[in-house]
């Protein structure tokens, strides 16, 4: 799926911004933990960025069932926006220094499992054999 002009602009911004902040945040030296940091944040958030924009009108913050989308990242991942969304919290709490705000991560997770769950129950629901086919071929 290529991006549009506009979609690659929404990708390029935001990520610009991030490495402006992440240099502002810790001037300290790069050390591994700053580097382990910094990669697994922009890594993360380049590909929380391409699953959103491959949902496309399909993105809600409801469980909802426009359409099942099995191209691009969601072809192996089923969450891929969940997924790299943790990478890139768990990346950016490595990079700041704060392990223990790992634990506040640690804690919503269970939440984020749920909302999952609901996703998954509205999208076979609606696509009924077509989701459950494609949860086969699916990790996560």
């Amino acid at each position: 799926m290529a991006l549009s002009r506009q979609g690659l602009l929404f990708t390029i911004m935001p990520l610009l911004a991030l490495l402006v902040g992440l240099a502002a945040l810790r001037p300290a030296h790069w050390d591994a933990e700053r580097v382990i940091g910094s990669i697994l944040t922009i890594v993360g958030f380049v590909l929380v960025t391409l699953a959103r924009a491959q949902l496309g009108l399909s993105f809600s913050v409801t469980p909802q069932a426009r359409a099942l989308v099995t191209t691009g990242l969601y072809s192996r991942i089923r969450h891929p926006v969940y997924v790299f969304g943790a990478i890139c919290i768990a990346g950016f709490v490595t990079y700041i220094g704060r392990p223990k705000l790992l634990l506040l991560f640690l804690a919503l997770m269970p939440i984020q499992m749920l909302r999952m769950q609901a996703e998954g129950r509205t999208l076979e629901e609606k696509f009924g054999e077509e989701y459950r086919q494609w949860k086969r071929r699916t990790w996560f």
